[in-house]
C-alpha cells in the first residue's frame, strides 16, 4: 500500500462512527435511493453506503484507476492510465487537498467513505473478488477521482496531449451535454423551468447515479457521476444548476528545448525535478510485474510526451485549488441567487458551464472555469503546442469570477448551451465577444446549438409539458439549411432519382419510425466530414450574427449530389433498402432489451443526441449521448420535476435497474419525480435503517 495512504488511513480513521439512530434509505421502484439522516454527516453516510448498493464494482475500480492501481488489480489494460495518473501525482496531490479541507468538510467525506466500507463489510457476497482488493477507502478517494475526472480527464488528458503533438483533433472535444433555463417572462406558469441534460459515454467513469439526498435544513435531487461525494445535476425546492462541458482552455501544452536532464528557460538551463515511481501489473497467471517510470517535471509541470525529439510539459488550471467538491455543495444548498453567486464565485471548480433557475424567478448562464491570465495569444494559438523556453507563455493567474462570460436574467427570457461558445447564450445576443480576451473561447457554432437557440426562441409562454416536449425535438437543423438545395441539383442533374424520392418524404426527424433519416446521415458524413464538423461546403459560412440561417446552402452543388449517390450505394449495399427505418437500424440496448431507438448524432442538428457505435449485423447501439435527463419547474411552493437515467441506476451484476427505465426512452417520455415520503413508500422496493 502507498505510503501516503497508509498516512492518510491512520489520520482519518476509515472506520468512523456509526450513523445517527433513524438514518433511513428508500429504494424506490427505479432504484432511485432516497436518503434521510439526521445530520450532514450521515447524509454524506447514506450516500457513500447507497452509492456502493448499486455501484459496487464499478465504484471501487474507478476508485483503484484514480489510485493508479489499476494495472496490479485489473491486469495490464489499465498500463496507459496508470502512467498518466502516476505521471501527474494525483494521489499524492489528492492527500494534500484532503489535508487542506476544513474539518466540516473532512468530516463529510470521511462519512462517504465510511459509508462504502460498511456496505462492502455487510455484503461482500455482492462485490468482485477484484473490488475487495480496492478496500478500504477513505475521504481522500472521493477527492482523488473527482479530481481525476474533471482535472485530468475533461481540462486535460494523456489523449489530448496526443493530439496536441500531433495535430489530430481540437484539445476541447470531451463529453457533452444540453442545458436550458427559461425564466419567469416566458412561462405559462410564472415560475422558473431547468432542463439538464448531459451527453456522456455510456459506462466507466462517465456513469450517472441518480439520489435524492434529505437531513435537517437540506433536501437535494440530482446525480453526479459515480464516486463523486456532491451533485453536479442538482435542484432544491430553492434552486437548481446543471452543467455542460464548456470550451475552455485550461490545460497548454508547452515544448521545451532539452539537453539531457536540462531544459531552456528564458535563456538558462534549468534541472528538471525528478521523480522515480513505480507500479504493479498483474499477469495472466496472477503474478504481478513491476513498472518503473522517470518522471521529470519543468516550471510548467510534467513532461507528459517525449517522442522522436520531442518534449512535451503540461500546465493544468485548477491544481491549486483544492476546494472543487466543497463548492459543489455550497452552490447545492444555497438558498438564493445571492448565497449561490458567492458559492460560484469562489472559481475552486476548473471548467463547464453553468445553467441555473431558482424559484424567485433568476436564470443565469456562466462560462465557469479557471481559465488562465495570458499575456498574448488568441484561441487558435493556445490550442497549439506552445513555446516553453520563455516566461512569456507562462501563467500563473486566472481570471476571476466577476471577468468570465455571463447572461442573468436576459430580456429573451431564457439561457442555454449545448458545448458552444458562451457568445450566443441567450438570443439576441448579449455577450460582445470583443469584451473579452482573444483567448477566452472560440467564435464558432454547432447545428445543435443552433437549433437550441431554435427551439427556445419567440416569445411563446412554456407549459412545463411543452418544455419537456421541446427536449425530445429530434428534428434536423443541418436538414433545414441544405436539403431543398440538394434536392433541387439533383433533380436538375437527372441523378440519383430513388434518393430523391426517398428524402422528400423524410420527415426530417431521426424517431425510430423515420424514412430517410439514414440515406441523410450517410450523406452528411461524406458532405461534413466522418465527425460531421467540417463547415466549408457550405454556400454562406456561419455568422454570430444570424445563428439561424447560418451556415446554409451548398457551394458546390454538383459535388453535393455526387455525394449523395455515392451515400445511396452505401445505404443499398449495406442495409438492403434506401427508406429502412432509422430504428431499424438504431437501437436502445441494456441488459436483454432492445428497443428501436429514436435521437441521433448532435452534429446533424439534432438537440435529442445519441451517438450510436459501429454497425454489427446491421444494428447499432448507444454508446454515448442522453445519460442523466432532469426537468424542473419552480415555483412559490415545491419544485417540479421529471427524470431519467436511460441506462439505469444500477451496474451491479442482476440488477433489475439496469434496463428498467429504457422504454421511457424509446416512448420519448421522462419518470416523475418522487419526493413525498409518500409516494416513495407507494413504490418502494427495499428500506434500510441504522
Amino acid at each position: 500500500m502507498p505510503l501516503f495512504l497508509l498516512v492518510v488511513l491512520a489520520a482519518v480513521g476509515v472506520w468512523g462512527k456509526i450513523p445517527s439512530k433513524g438514518t433511513e434509505i428508500l429504494w424506490d421502484r427505479f432504484g432511485v435511493a432516497h436518503v434521510s439522516a439526521k445530520n450532514t454527516e450521515d447524509l454524506f453516510y447514506g450516500y457513500g453506503w447507497a452509492t456502493t448498493h448499486s455501484h459496487a464494482n464499478l465504484l471501487l475500480k474507478l476508485y483503484a484507476q484514480s489510485r493508479g492501481r489499476g494495472a496490479e488489480i485489473y491486469g495490464p489494460g489499465e498500463v496507459a492510465l496508470n502512467r498518466w495518473v502516476l505521471t501527474n501525482g494525483m494521489p499524492e496531490r489528492a492527500a494534500e487537498w484532503y489535508r487542506q479541507q476544513t474539518p466540516e468538510f473532512r468530516g463529510y467525506l470521511d462519512a462517504f467513505a465510511k459509508g462504502i466500507n460498511d456496505y462492502a463489510a455487510k455484503y461482500p457476497e455482492r462485490l468482485s473478488a477484484e473490488a475487495k482488493a480496492i478496500l478500504p477507502v477513505t475521504g481522500v478517494d472521493p477527492l482523488l477521482h473527482s479530481m481525476r475526472v474533471v482535472h485530468y480527464t475533461f481540462v486535460s488528458s494523456a489523449q489530448r496531449v496526443e493530439a496536441a503533438a500531433t495535430g489530430a483533433v481540437a484539445r476541447t472535444e470531451a463529453g457533452g451535454s444540453n442545458a436550458w433555463a427559461v425564466g419567469p417572462s416566458r412561462t405559462a406558469s410564472g415560475g422558473t423551468l431547468l432542463l439538464g441534460n448531459p451527453h456522456l459515454a455510456w459506462g466507466d467513469l462517465s456513469t450517472y447515479y441518480e439520489i435524492h439526498l434529505r437531513a435537517p435544513g437540506i433536501e437535494l435531487y440530482g446525480a453526479s457521476q459515480v464516486g463523486f461525494p456532491c451533485l453536479r445535476f442538482v435542484f432544491s425546492d430553492y434552486l437548481g444548476f446543471n452543467q455542460t462541458v464548456n470550451t475552455i482552455d485550461a490545460m497548454d501544452v508547452y515544448r521545451l528545448t532539452v539537453d539531457g536532464d536540462k531544459y531552456k528557460f528564458d535563456g538558462a538551463w534549468r534541472e528538471f525535478a525528478v521523480r522515480p515511481v513505480s507500479f504493479s501489473v498483474k499477469q495472466a497467471d496472477g503474478s504481478l510485474r513491476k513498472e518503473t517510470l522517470r518522471v521529470r517535471e519543468s516550471v510548467h509541470g510534467p513532461v507528459a510526451y517525449e517522442k522522436e525529439g520531442t518534449t512535451l510539459a503540461v500546465r493544468v488550471a485548477g491544481l491549486d485549488r483544492p476546494f472543487m467538491m466543497e463548492q459543489y455543495w455550497q452552490m447545492a444548498t444555497a438558498r438564493d441567487f445571492a448565497g449561490f453567486r458567492k458559492a460560484a464565485a469562489r472559481n475552486q471548480v476548473p471548467m463547464y458551464n453553468v445553467v441555473y433557475a431558482d424559484r424567485d424567478g433568476h436564470i443565469m448562464y456562466l462560462f465557469n472555469g479557471t481559465v488562465p491570465k495570458r499575456k498574448t495569444g488568441d484561441w487558435r494559438f493556445w490550442q497549439g503546442i506552445v513555446p516553453g523556453d520563455t516566461s512569456e507563455t507562462m501563467w500563473t493567474e486566472y481570471h476571476t469570477y466577476e471577468e468570465l462570460p455571463k447572461v442573468i436574467d436576459p430580456t429573451a427570457g431564457y439561457v442555454q448551451n449545448t458545448n458552444d461558445p458562451p457568445w450566443n447564450a441567450s438570443w439576441p445576443q448579449t455577450l460582445d465577444p470583443s469584451a473579452f480576451p482573444a483567448y477566452m473561447s472560440p467564435r464558432t457554432a454547432s447545428f445543435r446549438n443552433e437549433r437550441s437557440i431554435r427551439l427556445m426562441s419567440g416569445t411563446d409562454k412554456l407549459s412545463f409539458e411543452e418544455f419537456v416536449k421541446r427536449k425530445h425535438d429530434t428534428h434536423s437543423e443541418l436538414a433545414d439549411r441544405v436539403l431543398d438545395e440538394l434536392l433541387a441539383a439533383a433533380v436538375a442533374a437527372g441523378k440519383a432519382p430513388a434518393a430523391v424520392a426517398v428524402l422528400k418524404a423524410w420527415d426530417q426527424t431521426v424517431d425510430a419510425p423515420s424514412r430517410g433519416s439514414i440515406l441523410f446521415l450517410y450523406w452528411a458524413q461524406r458532405f461534413m466530414g466522418p465527425a460531421m464538423a467540417d463547415q466549408s461546403g457550405f454556400a454562406v459560412p456561419y455568422s454570430m450574427a444570424s445563428p439561424l440561417t447560418t451556415p446554409r446552402g451548398l457551394k458546390d452543388p454538383a459535388r453535393a449530389v455526387a455525394l449523395l449517390e455515392a451515400a445511396a450505394a452505401a445505404v443499398e449495399k449495406e442495409l438492403g433498402a434506401l427508406d429502412t427505418p432509422w430504428g431499424d437500424v438504431m437501437k436502445y440496448r441494456r441488459g436483454n432489451l432492445e428497443l428501436p431507438a429514436n435521437g441521433g448524432f448532435g452534429n446533424l442538428g439534432i438537440f435529442r443526441v445519441i451517438t450510436f457505435g459501429a454497425m454489427k449485423e446491421r444494428k447499432r447501439e448507444p454508446i454515448h449521448g442522453e445519460t442523466y435527463v432532469v426537468t424542473v419547474e419552480f415555483g412559490k411552493g415545491r419544485a417540479r420535476a421529471r427524470a431519467l437515467i436511460g441506462y439505469g441506476n444500477s451496474s451491479q451484476p442482476g440488477s433489475k435497474h439496469i434496463e428498467d427505465q429504457l422504454g421511457f426512452m424509446t416512448r420519448k417520455e421522462l419518470r416523475e419525480v418522487w419526493r413525498e415520503r409518500k409516494e416513495i413508500l407507494a413504490n418502494l422496493e427495499e428500506r434500510v435503517v441504522f
